[in-house]
């Protein structure tokens, strides 16, 4: 029974220490960040030129790009221009946690369209370079699109947009990543 006990408590422990590598979903963040968690990071990691297409939600700290366009370099085959992973990404969301005095073991939250393409991935890059509790928002900004019918192709399930959360067309330009205050 000592050993069945000692196993069951070592197997808890474990769930704990990788809990931050689950998605956490847009409401839970909402609440968070409403509660005002003191140790928790919100980044949004899209790159400023889709915020401004899409829209932008005031919730998050700041924007840090992840991927970033490089309008120079146009993939013919795809129709798209080349991403390139921002150089200072982790520098950056570092420098996000020392202006709110937030150490490395704070929880970060990623956020990007889908949560798939450059959310997960953020977070996953965030716990390789040090910041061990990094985790992403499952469905991102904009969610899933709908897969058949007359509205296929549009994102209009699921993400923080289709959740009723805060969002606006508009970027805070206190928040949005520019070139200039970098």
């Amino acid at each position: 029974m000592k050993k069945l006990l000692i196993a069951a408590a070592i197997g808890f422990s474990s769930l704990a220490v990788h809990a931050v590598d689950m998605p956490i979903s847009a409401q839970d963040t909402y609440a968070k960040i409403q509660k005002g968690e003191k140790n928790v990071l919100f980044i949004d990691v899209r790159d400023p030129v889709e915020i401004m297409f899409v829209g932008f939600s005031d919730a998050v700290h700041a924007n840090v790009p992840f991927m970033m366009v490089d309008r120079t370099q146009w993939n013919a085959e795809k129709g798209v221009f080349r991403l390139y992973r921002n150089p200072d990404f982790v520098n950056q969301v570092k420098l996000e946690l020392a202006k709110r005095g937030l150490s490395a073991d704070a929880e970060i939250i990623t956020m990007c369209r889908s949560g798939s393409e450059r959310g997960e991935p953020s977070a996953a890059f965030l716990r390789e370079n040090g910041l061990p509790n990094a985790r992403f928002v499952v469905h991102g900004f904009q969610g899933d699109a709908i897969k058949e019918g007359p509205q296929a192709g549009l994102r209009l399930k699921n993400g923080w947009q289709n959740s009723g959360l805060p969002w606006s067309p508009k970027m805070n330009a206190e928040k949005i990543y520019r070139i200039d205050n970098r």
